[in-house]
């Protein structure tokens, strides 16, 4: 059903630690960014995409792809110098899904969406997957897309678009955003209550969302992908890069693409990580804890 591609990682650093880094190689085992070479369709007339898998679902650490480095590996996330890691918002465990983006997508800082009236979040598309299946980290996936909600985080616009993968069971079944809620009842209720609280127990306030929290379906979800895939030609095809994001590449052939030689020496540039290297979460009990958040 789907035209997959292979692509696997290369992991340098040890994991739990400020280096650790997930980077990208294609087939031929040629260093690529999977925010720039993997592209946004698998399969384009039949409406599957490549979603980039940052997180598996149940886990806590807070990965993303690094969209101000060199071929743009998934990294941890940092604040203050320290690791991030979501809470456990009672009755959930880590993310609810396998988390991810979409490549070749880009939501412009500079343009305020007329929907949200809030203006973009200046990374790739933020994908959830919600199938039965656990991912990997820095899987490839090919997904259907559902329908989205949308965020409104410290004033910018933070689309989370709900796709299943191909393959799943139910992926038959699933074509738009009521079917969701006809297969997987309570499912969209849980994706909405855990966005709306993930952040409290760090001492946050609720989050907030657009259209008071409703997802809308797939046709609205796919021009959203669009415009975001469209806002991401204009920043890698602008020339000098005015942003403070690493667009290297090297399948684009352009003012950004480096040669294979270079790619190789960006990841080979960091340690290699070794089966044994695995740094001990500082705090693991507060990890595993579950966070019993009562809102007013």
């Amino acid at each position: 059903m789907s035209s997959n591609v292979s692509y696997t990682v290369d992991e340098r650093g040890a994991s739990n630690s400020l280096d650790y880094r997930v980077y990208f190689k294609d087939a031929t085992g040629q260093p690529i960014s999977p925010w720039h070479d993997i592209p946004l369709f698998s399969d384009q007339s039949k409406k599957i995409y490549n979603m980039v898998v940052e997180i598996p679902r149940w886990s806590n650490a807070k990965m993303e792809i690094a969209t101000a480095e060199p071929l743009n590996p998934i990294k941890q996330d940092v604040k203050k110098g320290a690791l991030r890691y979501v809470r456990n918002p009672f009755p959930h465990k880590g993310y609810i899904w396998n988390y991810g983006a979409f490549p070749q997508t880009w939501e412009d800082p500079t343009h305020v969406d007329p929907s949200t009236h809030a203006k973009g979040d200046n990374d790739p598309i933020d994908v959830l997957e919600i199938g039965q299946r656990v991912a990997n980290r820095g899987e490839v996936l090919q997904v259907k897309i559902l329908g989205t909600v949308a965020l409104i985080d410290e004033g910018e616009t933070d689309w989370k678009i709900i796709t299943i993968n191909v393959d799943d069971p139910l992926a038959e079944q699933l074509n738009d955003i009521d079917d969701v809620e006809k297969f997987m009842p309570g499912f969209l209720r849980a994706t909405i209550e855990w966005f709306k609280i993930y952040k409290i127990p760090d001492g946050k306030p609720a989050n907030e969302f657009a259209f008071n929290g409703e997802a809308k379906n797939r046709e609205f979800a796919e021009k959203v992908v669009e415009e975001t895939a469209n806002f991401w030609k204009a920043l890698v095809g602008k020339s000098p890069n005015e942003s403070k994001l690493d667009l290297k590449n090297t399948k684009l052939s352009n003012d950004y693409s480096v040669k294979v030689e270079d790619s190789k020496s960006i990841v080979e540039a960091k340690a290699v990580t070794s089966s044994l290297d695995k740094v001990p979460i500082a705090d693991q009990s507060a990890i595993d804890k579950w966070y019993y958040i009562k809102l007013n």
